[in-house]
């Protein structure tokens, strides 16, 4: 069985790539426009990674990290940003301080995160 995989952001169409790539790629994917339905989705059927963007209404994905770490701690997270009107390092930095196990900053190609995916379930 493959490993499910989480995305979540608010851009429809990044979303949609990444749910393609990861697909693409063998693995089941669930997705999610924000922090809170990312959570019902965690609660509904748990993944065994989450890809999270930063910079989202609602709950942004800072608080949405740091909630599935405290439901599942050997959950893996890739946090990702464009950054908005900050630079985006800042937020994936604190994103990695607050329980991310790995960050990419937008844009990135589809290699760089499916190599990023297989590194992070092989641990």
């Amino acid at each position: 069985m493959s490993a499910l995989i989480l995305v979540v952001d608010d851009d429809p169409l990044v979303r949609s790539s990444l749910q393609d790539f990861l697909s693409d790629a063998g693995y089941s994917v669930a997705t999610a426009s924000d922090g809170i339905e990312a959570t019902q989705r965690f609660k509904e059927s748990p993944p065994d990674l989450v890809v999270t963007d930063i910079i989202m209404p609602e709950k942004d994905g800072i608080e949405t990290i740091i909630d599935l770490k405290r439901r599942s701690p050997s959950l893996r997270i890739v946090a990702i940003s464009g950054g908005g009107r900050s630079r985006s390092t800042d937020f994936l930095t604190m994103a990695e301080k607050l329980g991310a196990d790995a960050t990419l900053a937008k844009p990135f190609d589809q290699g760089e995160l499916i190599a990023l995916v297989k590194r992070l379930l092989e641990t």
